[in-house]
């Protein structure tokens, strides 16, 4: 593996909170559009990963994007993904949409 390869960079839900308020984080939620309209974090721009194309992803407009699922597992996969393709998008949210909520943080239904 090479030194200046980007590696997945997982985060907390009190960074993300922080990173998005603060306006350092675009969120991507990487589940399916009927999971996301069931419950998603304010904010979050739908992107499936059952679609995922990492060239299509929005320009973040200077934001670290942040790849975000249920509990960990798509998110890490989306990463992975960008990575390949090249996409600087690295970071996402460690246990998903699950840990945001064990956290005490707030999603809309």
């Amino acid at each position: 593996m090479m030194a200046d390869r980007l590696t997945i960079e997982d985060l907390d839900p009190a960074t993300v909170a922080q990173g998005v308020a603060d306006g350092q984080f675009l969120l991507v939620d990487v589940r399916e559009p009927s999971e996301y309209d069931a419950e998603h974090i304010e904010g979050a721009l739908l992107f499936p990963l059952s679609t995922f194309d990492p060239a299509a992803l929005p320009d973040p407009e200077g934001r670290a994007i942040v790849f975000q699922c249920a509990a960990g597992g798509r998110s890490a996969r989306a990463a992975e993904a960008a990575i390949a393709a090249g996409v600087p998008a690295n970071r996402h949210l460690a246990g998903g949409i699950a840990a945001w909520k064990r956290a005490g943080l707030p999603t809309t239904r």
